[in-house]
């Protein structure tokens, strides 16, 4: 066991500190985009040649966004008084530098947030009362001083000389043509979710000091291929089994065209052999790349064929198109020899798989289940007492925690639950508050604890697809029937006149009537339904009834449900706005010459 939390323990800080770097990139993208733009647009080998505006393109590469990055840096440490004092020390490094100094930021930003983090901590609460503004305006201006001239003296000729030894060293692997075999490292990375630091923290850092000079980059290109992860799911779309197959067409647009590379994740966790595909694939791309002599004018975020495309230099759209076709294909390839050659994959082995490993980790973690027979709904429920704001936690905060969120937020509506906002956020940006409820993928599970150890987390194998989401609708749902409205109407029913609770039901909007069953076997359920449309037909009614499963029900008023005592309360624990009406016997009641009388 202490060698599995080990474990465990160096993922989560490997993560964490590939999240800081990304983290200090991700929210700037937009800046290096604008920058990528009008560099293809207006520099002189550009669509739009304009030397007024190319001017902006070094003031942005070399003061810009350095800038954005320290700053951004130092409030991932310290808020804004860490933002500002990182801004501040990071122009130590910029002036008078050969290179764009990304790098630079990334150290002087975390470094400026963190000392005066520390200061803080040794002289702010030693201040009298009325200097607070003066302590605070002159401690940060000193203290960036320092920090901006030990960057001019030590960090500006030390990242010079690692940047150009990077670069050279980059130049040098590209030469030899052996490029390629960084996927070797990379896909598998992926799979870990370390995509974003890898792509974002490393890679697109390289990538812009080598476009500022040669006008594009393949390095743009390793981690942001399309082409490996839709040559997996064109493979399951043809050698797939059950729920594999059938919800890959869905993954596979949403992976090309919408740049979620994490949706197909799962996938490869379900058979992992298919991370040779992967790997197939991004090498293969990458070599076609490097051999037509590709690559991209700026960081293509997130990693769709269309923002690929828009980062594409003219006259290369052909080359980058061929890149991504054969690692489609190349990983397509491996991919289907895998599935066809596996005999062990069921028709549902990847909802199997995610409902296992569901169950596992909430058993292990003592995090949320499902509702059982055995298990006492009121101890279920009390988990969910102080949640007042759900929040999706990814490494980013953007591409599959948003879609999560949405997907979340959509279930939450429909069940009437309006009191509860659904957000999401990158991991790094989370704070520890009351009432929070954190989701987040199972990779990512143990930084999400340590950044807010007082909220309640649950953690999912694939943000797109969890039965947990409904676990978190369904205990959300049994709060609000608890409420003393609801319990004044339960004594009004109790004691109910010769309609035996019919005045709680509004005829006025019944659109259907429906019996529920809990099996697939024919029994009392469907019985009684056929008897219930007798009734109906020699009373010239002509509401339709329908006999259903309990899973199939859609919660509107519009629904009569007529149910068994025994299984109203399951019913009510599940749906919120359907009306219903519990009988002693579904062959044979009072109520039911009453309900003919009132239907259409």
């Amino acid at each position: 066991m202490e060698m599995k939390k080990s474990k465990s323990s160096l993922k989560a800080k490997i993560q964490r500190l590939g999240t800081t770097l990304s983290g200090m990139i991700m929210p700037n993208i937009a800046a290096i985009i604008a920058w990528g733009l009008i560099t293809a647009l207006f520099m002189a080998a550009g669509w739009i040649p304009n030397k007024q505006i190319a001017t902006l393109i070094n003031p942005m590469l070399n003061y810009m966004i350095p800038l954005l990055i320290a700053y951004v840096g130092g409030r991932m440490v310290y808020e804004e008084r860490g933002a500002v004092v990182g801004a501040i020390a990071v122009m130590g490094v910029i002036v008078g530098s050969s290179v764009p100094m990304f790098l630079g930021a990334m150290i002087m930003g975390p470094l400026g947030g963190w000392s005066i983090k520390k200061f803080d901590q040794l002289f702010q609460d030693k201040i009298k009362s009325g200097f607070e503004m003066i302590y605070n305006n002159f401690s940060s201006g000193i203290l960036g001083m320092i920090l901006a001239i030990f960057g001019v003296f030590v960090v500006n000729p030390l990242v010079t000389a690692g940047s150009n030894f990077m670069s050279k060293g980059v130049d040098w692997i590209i030469s030899i043509h052996m490029l390629p075999l960084a996927n070797i490292f990379i896909e598998p990375a992926k799979i870990l979710f370390l995509n974003n630091a890898i792509g974002n923290g490393i890679l697109v850092p390289l990538g812009i000091q080598q476009a500022s000079q040669s006008g594009k980059s393949v390095l743009f290109l390793l981690e942001s291929n399309p082409g490996p992860g839709i040559g997996i799911l064109l493979a399951f779309m043809i050698f797939g089994k059950g729920t594999a197959k059938a919800s890959a067409p869905g993954a596979a647009i949403i992976q090309f065209f919408g740049g979620i590379h994490e949706i197909y994740f799962p996938y490869i966790l379900m058979k992992p052999a298919l991370v040779f595909a992967a790997i197939a694939g991004g090498i293969s791309g990458t070599f076609t790349f490097q051999l037509l002599g590709t690559g991209l004018k700026a960081a293509a975020s997130p990693g769709s064929i269309i923002a690929i495309l828009l980062m594409t230099p003219k006259g290369n759209y052909l080359k980058i198109l061929i890149g991504v076709l054969v690692a489609a294909i190349v990983s397509f390839i491996v991919a289907s020899v895998i599935l066809k050659a596996d005999k062990t994959m069921t028709d549902d082995d990847l909802e199997a798989r995610q409902r296992q490993m569901d169950a596992m980790k909430s058993e292990s973690k003592g995090g949320s289940s499902a509702i059982t027979d055995g298990q006492s709904a009121t101890e279920q429920v009390k988990k969910y007492e102080d949640v007042e704001k759900i929040i999706f936690a990814c490494d980013a905060g953007m591409g599959s925690s948003a879609m999560g969120a949405s997907l979340l937020r959509d279930k939450v509506k429909k069940a009437g639950i309006t009191d509860i906002p659904v957000t999401n956020t990158a991991i790094s940006r989370l704070k520890d508050e009351n009432g929070l409820l954190v989701i987040t993928q199972e990779e990512l599970a143990e930084r999400a604890l340590q950044k807010t150890p007082g909220a309640m987390h649950i953690s999912v194998d694939n943000f797109l697809s969890s039965p947990k989401y409904d676990e978190v609708v369904l205990n959300l749902k049994v709060l609000n029937q608890i409420s003393p409205s609801e319990e004044k109407k339960d004594v009004v029913a109790e004691d109910a006149n010769d309609e035996l609770g019919l005045q709680n039901i509004d005829f006025s909007v019944l659109k259907e009537v429906d019996f529920i069953h809990h099996d697939q076997r024919i029994g009392s359920a469907t019985m009684a339904t056929s008897m219930f449309k007798d009734r109906l037909k020699k009373a010239g009614r002509k509401t339709p009834v329908k006999n259903i499963g309990i899973d199939e029900l859609e919660d509107s008023k519009e629904r009569l449900v007529i149910v068994t005592k025994e299984a109203e309360k399951n019913l009510k624990l599940r749906y919120t706005n359907v009306q219903i009406l519990s009988v002693s016997n579904l062959l044979e009641a009072d109520e039911y010459d009453a309900v003919v009388a009132h239907l259409k």
